[in-house]
């Protein structure tokens, strides 16, 4: 019997006959009716059989249900995103149309995350880490993100913290940042699943990649003199941490990753930078702005997969629970959206995770662990 094996085309670098040019936006990937319909499926199939994304068989079987009963095409887009780090990965990819969200049974947007209903969110987690699995990598979460808070998080804009720069926020721009830039292990993927957007908010995605091999301004981030303060869920006296300097940018210097956050290295006044470190930033900040896509507006059940050491993510600012009708404002649910962060290895968390969970991260601020 013949064996048929899968194959992957690797983007090869470019011949030194050719002109190198950027990645400027990620891949959009419209997934098929017949794809989506098998997604949906499978999700519901799924909470038949497991009843939670969080059972332990099914994390264990996580990879082996991935490769075999998601779509092979969607597959193999996600297990090349985990493997191509090179200079021609912008690092995200968009899955647009990825499932069919019943709105009437979503029922209304709660006022905060901690009104979520899990089991609203339970189909759709296990779609997430199916996705996760393809990668492959396990889903995971952060003590620092919620004390745990569980696999998966409602990002919901909350009216007390409008003008934060949190997920909840929503009357100013949130600031493009690698997720939890504050943490020696932060995560390796994130996926962003939309199940509302009538205020028709665009994504911000930002990519190492996007700069030019040769740029000057990417040499100075090499250096380890840069601090990053807690986000802006944390007091102050918590979010100003200890004076750990670091890079900003690291690994192969000729296809670098990307450890940043806008909104603390640069605009939090306690961040403590040196003012050689902060001008640094302001003209590598004045540069990557320039090359931030925003053309994208994700529409119910549109996913977008992020390589958290590559690209950065934001939004634009909006009026939460407004849409635009004709030039009027009319009420509407407000944005709901779903995220979901994995690492590749568990063997590397396991000294910050918790001695009695290795899924859970303990880490609280650049290799300080919170106590179990």
């Amino acid at each position: 019997m013949e064996t048929q094996l899968l194959t992957a085309t690797i983007n090869p670098e470019t011949h030194n006959n050719i002109v190198y040019q950027p990645p400027m936006e990620p891949a959009v990937i419209t997934i098929t009716s017949d794809e989506r319909a098998e997604i949906t499926r499978i999700g519901k199939a799924l909470k038949n059989i497991y009843g939670s994304y969080e059972n332990p068989k099914y994390i264990s079987m996580l990879h082996l249900n991935a490769y075999r009963i998601l779509p092979e095409r969607i597959a193999s887009e996600l297990s090349l995103l985990g493997t191509d780090f090179s200079s021609n990965q912008y690092g995200a990819l968009v899955l647009k149309g990825l499932v069919s969200v019943d709105q009437d049974a979503l029922g209304p947007t709660p006022p905060s995350w901690r009104e979520m209903e899990q089991e609203r969110m339970m189909e759709y987690g296990f779609i997430s880490s199916l996705l996760h699995g393809a990668v492959p990598s396990k889903p995971v979460e952060y003590f620092a993100q919620r004390k745990g808070g569980g696999l998966l998080h409602a990002i919901i804009p909350e009216q007390d913290m409008a003008w934060s720069q949190t997920g909840a926020g929503s009357k100013t721009e949130l600031f493009v940042h690698t997720e939890d830039a504050f943490l020696f292990n932060a995560a390796d993927f994130l996926s962003f699943l939309y199940l509302r957007n009538e205020e028709q908010v665009p994504s911000m995605l930002y990519s190492i990649r996007s700069h030019h091999k040769d740029d000057p301004v990417l040499k100075a981030l090499f250096e380890p003199v840069y601090k990053c303060p807690k986000d802006a869920n944390y007091a102050t006296d918590e979010a100003i941490g200890e004076g750990v300097h670091t890079s900003v940018l690291y690994g192969n210097r000729d296809a670098p990753f990307i450890r940043f956050d806008a909104a603390e290295q640069i605009y939090n006044k306690e961040a403590g930078q040196s003012p050689e470190a902060l001008e640094n930033l302001k003209a590598f900040w004045q540069e990557a702005r320039q090359l931030i896509y925003s053309s994208f507006i994700p529409e119910a059940g549109d996913m977008i997969f992020v390589n958290n050491h590559l690209c950065a993510h934001g939004r634009n600012a909006f009026l939460a629970g407004f849409r635009n009708e004709n030039g009027s404002l009319v009420p509407c649910e407000r944005r709901l959206m779903l995220r979901m962060m994995s690492k590749t290895s568990l063997i590397h968390i396991q000294s910050v995770a918790h001695p009695a969970n290795p899924y859970l991260v303990m880490e609280e601020h650049y290799g300080k662990v919170y106590e179990a």
